[in-house]
């Protein structure tokens, strides 16, 4: 509590708490309202739930009776909270964790079948599953019953030690709650993490540029340049040796430049899409290829990453410049934003003014915002697990890379943030073709060149229907591919592995649904599909000797992965 009150009473912090609760309340009070409205409708809601309670209090005699039933609701398949045994042997819990799963469905039909507005109701299905998750009896300690025995078993320690983990979790928050999703002492960025050869060879206020080193004696003649997103760290494509999406790449003979973006301060307050776009997109471009000594060049863009290439490409398409584009990869990129997902529910009139009110102040939008709305999105596979086992069971989490770069995040200049949540997700105007960038007017259907894009199958942040969709606003669809598991992990996902699976078929048109039913699926990695389709575009080579970082026209700052990605929000 005191360190939770302390940043609070030296008016460090200002809570915003009352905001977010009054959506929830207008959202849900619109889903009453509506069951309400109809005393009908209200009986027949009430019956619904009742009736359940009745049929699980019939259930719960008959087994304690000794008698053989059938639940008469059941968790999800993967939902890992009630794992423990006693959940199903011992009548008290299992008649618990029947009543809430009897109510939280209950509550999400209730959402379903309300006649409300499309909007309403898919912020409404995001509170009330955020609400069942915090709610449910997995998360507290006399109705959990592997809590139970642990606290009694320790005589409490368990609290003691989750406690002190909570305390310092706040601490680490600045006041809110920091949730520890790994041991952070594990990694360190540049020693364990990021630690692919290479050099810094050309920086600005925005980003840096890396050049790696060649580990083949001959290289492919045509450059990779990679444009991360800005939300998190570049270094999610350069994990561990074993993970790593760059070493695979320039250990198979290609030419990887990477841009580290800047953390950025209030002093950057002003920098928007443009500046991003030519400081930092174009300017990569041109170092990259004079860097490599080469006309032509592969873009692959990663997320938001991809929405900025795409803009690019729309931008360079209106000017009529031609950079020497030799092909672009889009990773899990979205440019229309009809189907995005749950973020959308972030995102309306009122909840970006009051967020652009609070950048004026700050000049920046914190990380650790960004990064709770991601953790939001899989709440119970994210936030609830770490709460249990940190503070309730008191144990650390397990070191995990991954883990660690998503908490590792980084802060937003608001022009640019402003920028991309006001054009992209509220009002869709890239796809429309009404997007104004730069005195140009940005039309996707003027892109043309040979495209791979790549979407992931539990995709949360750039769902797959809005990848597909999105492909078809481009001149050249080019070769989709569908990757198995979510926006992270169907990415980084290395073939000696021998994980997931990806599907490839035609080209995305009509709807994705369709697209599956035709696809041919192939067991482990698409990393080994893109680089033989990116060879496929030209497969001249050329001697490694010549792509040595620090040897061209540009000379090493200091060493990969540079000092940007280092810096702490």
């Amino acid at each position: 509590m005191a360190a939770y009150l302390r940043p609070r009473e030296e008016g460090r912090i200002r809570d915003e708490v009352a905001e977010d609760l009054a959506d929830v309340a207008k959202t849900i009070g619109n889903v009453a309202e509506y069951w309400l409205a109809d005393p009908q409708r209200t009986v027949e809601a009430q019956s619904r739930l009742i009736g359940g309670y009745l049929d699980l209090w019939t259930s719960a005699l008959k087994k304690l009776g000794g008698e053989k039933t059938r639940p008469v609701v059941e968790p999800a398949t993967r939902d890992s909270r009630f794992s423990d045994p006693e959940w199903n042997s011992n009548p008290f819990f299992d008649a618990l964790k029947q009543a809430y799963l009897l109510t939280a469905n209950w509550a999400a039909d209730m959402v379903e079948e309300a006649e409300i507005d499309a909007r309403t109701k898919h912020k409404a299905e995001f509170y009330v599953r955020q609400i069942a998750g915090a709610v449910s009896p997995s998360n507290f300690v006399l109705t959990n019953p592997e809590l139970l025995r642990t606290t009694l078993t320790s005589n409490g320690e368990n609290l003691v030690r989750g406690m002190k983990m909570l305390a310092e979790d706040i601490e680490a928050g600045g006041g809110d709650l920091k949730i520890r999703q790994t041991d952070d002492s594990k990694f360190h960025v540049g020693e364990n993490l990021a630690v692919t050869p290479g050099k810094v060879i050309f920086q600005n206020e925005l980003m840096q540029l890396i050049q790696y080193a060649p580990q083949t004696e001959t290289v492919l003649a045509t450059p990779v340049v990679i444009i991360p997103p800005w939300i998190n760290k570049f270094y999610v494509l350069d994990l561990t040796a074993e993970k790593s999406f760059v070493r695979w790449a320039v250990e198979h003979g290609l030419t990887v430049f990477m841009v580290s973006w800047v953390n950025p301060g209030p002093e950057l307050a002003a920098k928007g899409f443009e500046d991003y776009m030519k400081d930092g997109v174009l300017t990569a471009f041109e170092v990259a290829k004079k860097a490599a000594r080469s006309k032509d060049f592969h873009a692959v863009g990663y997320c938001v990453g991809g929405t900025m290439l795409a803009m690019t490409l729309a931008w360079l398409a209106a000017t009529g410049k031609k950079p020497g584009l030799a092909s672009a990869t889009f990773l899990t990129t979205q440019v229309d934003f009809t189907f995005a997902g749950d973020l959308k529910v972030f995102i309306d009139e009122e909840q970006i003014a009051s967020l652009e009110r609070k950048m004026l102040e700050s000049g920046v939008m914190e990380g650790r915002k960004m990064a709770n709305a991601f953790n939001m999105l899989r709440a119970n596979d994210l936030i609830w697990p770490y709460v249990v086992n940190n503070y309730l069971k008191g144990q650390a989490p397990f070191p995990f890379d991954i883990l660690y770069w998503n908490s590792d995040s980084t802060r937003l200049p608001a022009a640019n943030h402003s920028f991309y949540l006001r054009n992209c997700y509220l009002d869709n105007k890239l796809a429309q073709g009404s997007l104004m960038l730069a005195g140009k007017t940005l039309d996707l259907t003027a892109i043309d060149l040979p495209m791979y894009s790549v979407a992931t199958r539990e995709d949360h942040i750039a769902p797959a229907a809005s990848v597909f969709l999105g492909l078809q606003k481009f001149g050249n669809p080019g070769r989709f591919v569908l990757a198995g598991s979510g926006h992270i992990a169907g990415v980084i996902n290395p073939p000696a592995r021998g994980k997931y699976q990806y599907w490839t078929g035609g080209p995305a048109a009509g709807k994705l649904e369709d697209w599956i039913a035709k696809a041919e699926m192939h067991p482990g990695s698409w990393w080994p599909d893109w680089l033989a389709w990116l060879e496929a575009q030209d497969g001249k080579q050329v001697s490694a000797a010549k792509r040595i970082p620090g040897e061209g026209p540009y000379k090493a700052i200091e060493d990969a992965p540079g000092s940007y990605v280092k810096v702490k929000s």
